[in-house]
């Protein structure tokens, strides 16, 4: 996880950006393949057990996103792993669980942009991780 630590490490450095990139570092690890999400393949998997493969498809495909909930996260994600992120950011799981919803689709989104996981569904090129997550710090 060595290249992880360094894109989140590099994510939550610069200005009055912290908050965000400790955000970025929480995204960082779910999609992470020893993270809690258990990588991207694992968080779609998760949304897929959820009832929400519909949902996770549409950020993977080169549609339109739709949208998920504070509350449709927190039950894919399970309120152990939703806490235990929280709490890392010293943030009540629903605030943490509302900035998810609105971050992840986008991020996955750009992840995937010819509308296919990366090749046997693992996070392919961490280095593409980094810059997506630190085009959300800029913009």
């Amino acid at each position: 996880m060595g290249l992880l630590d360094s894109v989140v490490g590099a994510l939550g450095q610069g200005g009055g950006a912290a908050g965000q990139g400790d955000l970025m570092g929480v995204v960082a690890s779910l999609l992470d393949s020893n993270g809690p999400g258990g990588g991207l393949a694992g968080l779609v998997a998760k949304f897929q057990q959820g009832g929400l493969g519909e949902v996770v498809q549409s950020w993977i495909a080169t549609g339109p996103n739709l949208p998920v909930s504070a509350d449709q996260l927190g039950q894919v994600l399970g309120k152990d792993t939703l806490s235990s992120l929280a709490g890392q950011l010293g943030l009540p799981q629903g605030d943490l669980a509302q900035q998810l919803s609105s971050l992840l689709p986008q991020v996955v989104d750009r992840l995937t942009p010819d509308g296919q996981l990366p090749q046997g569904g693992a996070m392919g090129n961490l280095g593409d991780l980094g810059n997506v997550l630190g085009a959300f710090l800029k913009g």
